[in-house]
């Protein structure tokens, strides 16, 4: 089951760099349970795969298309859950930069990611950049 749940989360995170939604779709399951810390425009619980996607459009909608994953610096897997050191780059249009480390956990089932807990390593920063 760790090969399993570490190859679904490789190839969701390059799919993530690449921008592949057709891709992503085909590895998050219909019903994932997606937790976005912060109290900010884009935090709270996603409880499917289209609110994920209306999230991730809000935040190219905000960062006028820049958000971006720069770095997977790792990846370590415990039976099917997967946790992920990521590095994230955006800039607002006001001039506002986020560059920020984020820890996800997912958890894979059958080939899908059916839940992903975010951790961000500056949630105050995060709550500025994403606004309310």
């Amino acid at each position: 089951m760790k090969n399993e749940a570490t190859h679904v989360v490789n190839e969701f995170l390059s799919a993530v760099k690449r921008v592949d939604t057709e891709k992503l779709g085909e590895l998050l399951h219909p019903d994932v349970e997606w937790k976005q810390p912060g109290n900010n425009s884009i935090s709270g619980i996603k409880r499917s795969r289209n609110e994920v996607f209306q999230m991730v459009g809000k935040m190219f909608e905000l960062s006028a298309n820049t958000v971006k994953l720069t770095d997977i610096k790792s990846i370590s897997a415990n039976g099917n859950k997967v946790a992920c050191l990521l590095h994230w780059n955006a800039t607002h249009p006001a001039g506002a930069i986020l560059d920020v480390d984020n820890i996800d956990v997912y958890t894979v089932e059958d080939g899908k990611i059916v839940r992903a807990e975010i951790f961000t390593v500056d949630e105050a920063g995060e709550d500025q950049f994403w606004g309310n």
